[in-house]
C-alpha cells in the first residue's frame, strides 16, 4: 500500500510538473536569414534565469544531434534545467536543421557569423521581461561561441560544458593521430596547417572529404584563428566550467587550462561523464552506445552543478 501511495504521488507531482512547463516554438529573424528554436519556460509569476544553449561542431541541431547520432543531450539538459525552474532557448545554428535556409551554403559559414548570431539571440532575451538574467551555456565549441558572444550579448554568467583549452587545430591533429593510417595523418596535418595560414585547397583525399571539403574550408580558417583560452580569460562575470572525466573527445587539461586563465571561475569535474553528458565506463568502445541512446539519463551531478552555479549568480 505504501508502494502504491508513493507511486500516486510520484504520478502527480509529475503532471504539476508537465502543467507548469511551457515549450514554445520561436524564430528570430537575423536580417540575413530566420534562426529557428525552442523555449522552454517554467510558468511563474516572476521572472526566472534563462540559459542560451549554444550546441557544438559540425551539424549539430539544438537538442544536440547529428546525423551521426541521436542521443538529445542538450533537449535533456534543457529540461534538467527547467525543472530547476530555470528557462532555456535552444536553437538550430546557421545552416542546420531548421535553420538549414538562413545559410544553404556552408561557405558562407563562419566563427563570427555563429558569434553573431548568438549575440542576437542573447539580446533578445535579455530584452525580454520574462526572465532576470542571461547565462550562456555553450557545449564543446559552443563554449568558445559562447566566451565570443558573452560581452555583446549582455550575458550575466557563463557556463562551458567540454570547452577545449587549446586552439582547435591543436584538438583536431589530436583527435586525428589514433584514428587515421600514416599517409592520410601526414595528407591531414599538411591541410591542417596550411587552413590554419588561411590558405584553401580544392584538392582532398575521398577519405579526408567529411573533414576537409573545400566547402567546410572557409569555416576551418575561421575556426583555426579562434584562441578558447583567450576568449575565455577576457570574461568578466562569474563562469562555471564542467568537464567529464570519461570525456574522450576533450579533456581534463582542457578544463584546467581554462581555469588557469580565469582563476576566479568555478572548475567541477563530474566522475565518469563523457562528451555526450552521460555516465559510461572509461573504454571507448563501451561509450559508443551513449551516443545514439536519447533515452539514457544524463549525468544527474552535471544539472545539480549548473542549478545551483545559476541560483548563485542571482544572489
Amino acid at each position: 500500500m505504501l508502494r502504491v501511495i508513493a507511486l500516486l504521488i510520484s504520478l502527480a507531482g509529475t503532471s504539476v510538473q508537465a502543467q507548469t512547463l511551457l515549450h514554445r516554438p520561436m524564430n528570430l529573424d537575423t536580417g540575413s536569414g530566420v534562426l529557428e528554436g525552442s523555449l522552454l519556460l517554467p510558468k511563474s509569476d516572476e521572472p526566472v534565469p534563462v540559459a542560451l544553449l549554444i550546441a557544438g561542431s559540425g551539424p549539430t541541431d539544438r537538442d544536440g544531434n547529428n546525423p551521426m547520432g541521436r542521443n538529445d543531450s542538450l533537449k535533456r539538459l534543457a529540461q534538467g534545467l527547467a525543472a530547476k525552474g530555470i528557462a532555456s532557448l535552444r536553437y538550430d545554428k546557421r545552416g542546420i536543421a531548421a535553420s538549414q535556409p538562413a545559410a544553404p551554403d556552408e561557405r558562407t559559414l563562419s566563427v563570427e557569423r555563429y558569434v553573431d548570431d548568438a549575440v542576437a539571440w542573447g539580446q533578445r532575451l535579455k530584452a525580454d521581461p520574462r526572465f532576470d538574467r542571461l547565462i550562456l551555456i555553450g557545449h564543446s565549441e559552443g563554449a568558445l561561441i559562447a566566451s565570443l558572444a558573452a560581452q555583446r550579448a549582455g550575458a550575466d554568467a557563463l557556463v562551458s560544458i567540454a570547452g577545449s583549452g587549446r586552439p582547435i587545430d591543436q584538438v583536431l591533429r589530436t583527435q586525428l593521430e589514433s584514428r587515421l593510417p600514416p599517409p592520410l595523418l601526414a595528407y591531414s596535418e599538411a591541410l591542417i596547417a596550411e587552413l590554419k595560414a588561411g590558405r584553401r585547397h580544392e584538392q582532398v583525399p575521398d577519405a579526408l572529404q567529411v573533414l576537409f571539403r573545400p566547402s567546410v574550408q572557409p569555416y576551418l580558417i575561421s575556426l583555426f584563428h579562434q584562441d578558447p583560452t583567450a576568449a575565455f580569460s577576457r570574461l568578466r562575470i562569474p563562469a562555471l566550467i564542467v568537464q567529464g572525466s570519461h570525456d574522450l573527445q576533450v579533456g581534463l587539461a582542457d578544463a584546467e587550462a581554462l581555469h588557469a586563465v580565469k582563476p576566479d571561475a568555478e572548475l567541477a569535474v563530474i566522475e565518469g561523464m563523457n562528451h555526450v553528458l552521460r555516465i559510461v565506463p572509461a573504454e571507448a568502445a563501451q561509450q559508443l552506445p551513449s551516443y545514439h541512446e536519447p533515452q539514457r539519463p544524463l549525468a544527474r551531478a552535471l544539472v545539480e552543478r549548473i542549478a545551483a552555479f545559476i541560483e548563485k549568480t542571482g544572489a
